[in-house]
């Protein structure tokens, strides 16, 4: 294992040095199976290299979810991925005998990388091993256990397909987005990148019918969960967690847009409006989901009487670097709603940015106001579009309260 790593750390330092014509002849296109490796585990995932006229653009796969990456730089056989509207990149070296090698950095988090390698070709995203004892598909009960002792309950939605396996974990705060995988025996392998989330969970059926697994996530962090089947449980409602403290009524603040200008919450342009304040942040995926579905609702209903303020909590506080990554959000989501930086992604300094909110529990946040200004509710989380049914109960809750308020 030793001598494996440092072969690879070899091949990575070589990553921005010149390399040979031959070298830089092998083909790139098609499907990938490429690794993060999180010794002694590794995180899969399909990615497909495409050319398009003079430029190459790259897809990663999980389950149904695709994502597109643009504005791919290759010099030699050095290839730069930027991961769209997140601050991070892959960065990777072809190597001869379509192999790759290289890194994941988010560029954000300090002395965050990750080694990666990859193989031209996917069949599979883990191993095929023995054949399935177990159909894991349903609706699972679950508890994540952190290393200090703290825990929460989720919901696992599971569907599989003889030893091919796709779901999802539900949370309060959000989901764990679409996750793909494969059965062996009586355990299951499922994993998921989209270019910031990088997670990986195993699990194995006891002979008691009880579910115990390992998620992980990121280089180095680490849950032990256990799970039963259960079709009726629910996590707790996503409108109660949040609330206004005692002795206000409505959000008030003033923060600067992505051009440095002064907003007010009091501001005419949100006058006699229903307004949506969206807590959001361009480092996660939740907030992206749920862009992505604000964006083109907004330009349906905007004429209706309706705005969206996105209060953008960055994870570097300099205006610059936030702005920067706003601007980019705003274009590669086509999101025409205001945009305003209001500081730094720390929860605890989140909260003080507006303090007439019990705390920042979780990015995203949706906080719905009537005409007058006040706060009708509060949505806390999101649960996304690899949630199925849930996704679309709460787009129908959404629909159903706009209406409302705009009638009033």
């Amino acid at each position: 294992m030793k001598n494996h790593v440092f072969i690879t750390l070899l091949l990575i330092g070589a990553l921005f040095s010149c390399q040979t014509n031959e070298e830089s002849s092998l083909d790139l296109s098609g499907d990938w199976r490429m690794e993060l490796v999180i010794s002694p585990d590794a995180i899969p995932f399909q990615l497909t290299f495409q050319e398009s006229g003079e430029k190459w653009e790259v897809f990663i796969k999980n389950d149904r979810d695709i994502h597109h990456f643009e504005d791919i730089l290759i010099k030699e056989d050095s290839i730069f991925i930027p991961m769209g509207v997140f601050d991070s990149i892959l960065k990777l070296k072809l190597e001869k005998e379509n192999t790759i090698s290289g890194g994941f950095i988010k560029n954000f988090v300090p002395d965050y990388f990750i080694t990666v390698l990859g193989s031209k070709g996917f069949n599979s995203r883990f191993p095929v091993g023995t054949e399935p004892s177990v159909d894991f598909s349903g609706r699972w009960k679950v508890r994540f256990s952190k290393s200090d002792g703290d825990g929460y309950d989720a919901i696992g939605l599971f569907e599989q397909n003889g030893n091919r396996i796709s779901g999802t974990f539900l949370t309060p705060l959000g989901d764990y987005r679409f996750l793909e995988g494969n059965v062996s025996g009586n355990e299951m392998l499922l994993s998921t990148f989209d270019g910031s989330h990088a997670f990986l969970f195993q699990a194995a059926l006891s002979e008691a019918g009880e579910l115990i697994g390992i998620f992980r996530s990121g280089p180095r962090y680490r849950e032990t969960f256990s799970a039963e089947r259960n079709d009726t449980f629910e996590l707790p409602d996503a409108y109660s967690m949040n609330y206004l403290k005692e002795g206000y009524d409505r959000i008030e603040f003033e923060f600067p847009d992505v051009n440095g200008t002064m907003v007010s919450s009091n501001d005419p342009k949100f006058q006699d409006k229903v307004v949506l304040i969206q807590l959001f942040g361009t480092w996660c995926p939740n907030c992206v989901d749920e862009t992505r579905f604000l964006a083109p609702w907004y330009e349906r209903n905007k004429d209706k009487g309706i705005e969206i303020i996105g209060l953008a909590f960055e994870s570097k506080a300099d205006f610059a670097y936030a702005s920067e990554r706003v601007k980019k959000s705003i274009e590669r989501l086509e999101a025409n709603y205001t945009f305003l930086i209001a500081g730094s992604s720390n929860k605890e300094e989140a909260s003080k940015a507006l303090p007439a909110l019990n705390r920042v529990i979780a990015f995203p946040t949706l906080i719905y106001l009537d005409k007058s200004g006040t706060v009708r509710k509060i949505h806390t989380g999101f649960n996304g579009p690899g949630t199925g049914t849930y996704y679309e109960r709460w787009i129908e809750e959404h629909e159903a309260l706009v209406q409302e308020l705009l009638k009033e």
